[in-house]
C-alpha cells in the first residue's frame, strides 16, 4: 500500500476520473520520497480499474488488494500491458549504465504496435526520466507528441527543470513533498520490518522525509553518528572530531563513511536554517565548503580520514 502523498493520490485519481485523462504525468520531486511507489500504485489503479472485477480497488486512494488478478500479474512483472524502464548493467562491464539508453525507448513503444491485453489500457513507467538523454530523450518525445489512446506515461523525475523544455510542456506535473517523519516510520516498518523500533525511530528522524534515504542508512547505527555530530558542534573539540574521523577509515566502515558523507553537510543545512544575520552566512559558508568537500570524496578518491575530519572540523565550527 502506498504510504503517504495522499493529495497527489487525489489529484490523480481526480484527474484519471474526468472525461479526458492527461496521458503523460511528471512526477516531480527530491529524491528517495516514494514517487516511483506513487507510480507503481498509480500503474497498477489503472490497469485493474480497466480491467475489473472492482473488488478490492479503492476509489479515494491508490490502493488496490494484492490478491487481485491485476496486481499478481504486475508483482509477477507479467503483465502485457505494463512496462517499466530503468537503468540497466552494461553488458560487458557489469556496471549500471549511466542513462538509459536509445534502445530501450524503442523497445517499450513495441507494446504500443499491440492491442492490449487485458483492458483498454497500457502503461509505461520510466524511472528516471532524469536518465534519458539526447538521441533516447527525442526518441521518448515522439511518443509524447502522438500518444496511442488509452496509454499511460508515468515520468519520475528528480530534477525537472533538467528535462528538454518540449517535454515538460507534454507533460502534467505532480509535485511531491517529503514524507512526514511519521510516515517515514511507517514506510520503515512496511519494508524492513526486522529493524529495532529504537533504530527506526532514528532513521526517520534524519531521513529528511525521504524514506529511500532512511534504508541506505538502516544497520549503520547513524544515531551514533548524528550524536557525534552533536557533541562536535557543541564542543568543538579537535579531539573528538581525530576520534569521529579514524572510526571511520578502513575498508569495514565504508558504508558509515558515505552516510557520514550525507550526513554532515546535511546537519549544517538544518542548522543554517536556524540561524540569522552573520551566524547565517557562516553557516551557509561551512555547507559550502562541506557540501563540495563530500560531493568530491568518492569520485576523487580522496583519503577517508581526511576527508571525514575536514567535515568534522567544519561542524564544530559552528561553536564559534
Amino acid at each position: 500500500m502506498l504510504i503517504g502523498h495522499l493529495e497527489q493520490q487525489q489529484a490523480f485519481l481526480t484527474a484519471f476520473g474526468g472525461a479526458r485523462a492527461h496521458h503523460a504525468w511528471l512526477l516531480a520531486g527530491p529524491p528517495g520520497i516514494g514517487k516511483a511507489a506513487f507510480a507503481r500504485a498509480a500503474a497498477l489503479h489503472v490497469l485493474a480499474s480497466a480491467a475489473g472485477p472492482t473488488d478490492g480497488i479503492s476509489t479515494d486512494r491508490l490502493a488496490v488488494d494484492p490478491d487481485h488478478r491485476v496486481a499478481r500479474l504486475l508483482a509477477s512483472a507479467s503483465h502485457p500491458d505494463f512496462r517499466l524502464l530503468e537503468r540497466v548493467p552494461n553488458e560487458k562491464t557489469g556496471k549500471m549504465n549511466a542513462q538509459i539508453l536509445i534502445g530501450q525507448i524503442r523497445s517499450f513503444q513495441g507494446v504500443f504496435q499491440n492491442k492490449p491485453s487485458y483492458s483498454d489500457w497500457r502503461v509505461v513507467i520510466i524511472d528516471s526520466v532524469d536518465d534519458v538523454r539526447e538521441g533516447a530523450a527525442n526518441a521518448l518525445l515522439k511518443t509524447l507528441e502522438e500518444p496511442p489512446p488509452n496509454t499511460l506515461l508515468l515520468l519520475v523525475s528528480h530534477a525537472p527543470g533538467r528535462l528538454l523544455p518540449t517535454i515538460r510542456s507534454r507533460c502534467r506535473t505532480l509535485r511531491f513533498k517529503p514524507l512526514s517523519e511519521a510516515d517515514v516510520s511507517e514506510v520503515l516498518a512496511a519494508e524492513l520490518p526486522d529493524l529495532a523500533a529504537a533504530e527506526r525511530s532514528a532513521l526517520a528522524k534524519l531521513a529528511e522525509g525521504s524514506p529511500g534515504r532512511a534504508m541506505r542508512f538502516a544497520g549503520l547505527d547513524v544515531a551514533a553518528l548524528d550524536a557525534a555530530l552533536d557533541n562536535l558542534a557543541g564542543s568543538g573539540a579537535e579531539a573528538l572530531a581525530l576520534g569521529l574521523a579514524r572510526s571511520l577509515a578502513g575498508k569495514t566502515a565504508q558504508p558509515r563513511y558515505e552516510a557520514f558523507l550525507e550526513l554532515a553537510p546535511a546537519y549544517l543545512a538544518k542548522a543554517a536554517r536556524q540561524r540569522h544575520g552573520g551566524s547565517l552566512a557562516h553557516t551557509i559558508s561551512l555547507w559550502e565548503r562541506a557540501n563540495s568537500l563530500a560531493s568530491d570524496a568518492l569520485p576523487l578518491a580522496l583519503d577517508p580520514q581526511a576527508v571525514a575530519f575536514e567535515l568534522a572540523s567544519l561542524v564544530s565550527e559552528l561553536r564559534r
